[in-house]
């Protein structure tokens, strides 16, 4: 598992959940969006999307959660993305060298 926060991003809400979006999906062959929620109270709002990848270095498919949390429409937008299902032990994790691509490619669009 592997974890990438931003507690001070800026900008419009809709506009940074999108870019994230297009960017994951366009930024690989194989990625999906397997599902999401927004949930709203009051004038906060959360996002969540969970991403999923084939990772050629794992051999296997690992997935992305990221959630996106604003306060009230001018507060900073939060940031937390955490990855999972790299490795291929069956009792403790080993190469998760997939699940660090994959948070890299967030950064990269971020």
């Amino acid at each position: 598992m592997a974890k990438l926060e931003y507690r001070n991003l800026t900008g419009d809400f809709d506009a940074l959940l999108r870019h994230i979006e297009h960017g994951i999906l366009n930024g690989s062959l194989s990625a999906s969006l397997e599902d999401s929620s927004d949930f709203y109270g009051g004038s906060s709002r959360c996002s969540v999307r969970v991403f999923e990848r084939y990772s050629y270095m794992g051999s296997n498919r690992v997935s992305m959660n990221v959630t996106l949390y604003q306060a009230e429409p001018d507060a900073p937008i939060q940031l937390s993305a955490i990855t999972s299902g790299g490795s291929q032990a069956m009792f403790f994790k080993i190469n998760t060298i997939g699940e660090e691509a994959f948070l890299d490619k967030l950064r990269e669009i971020i």
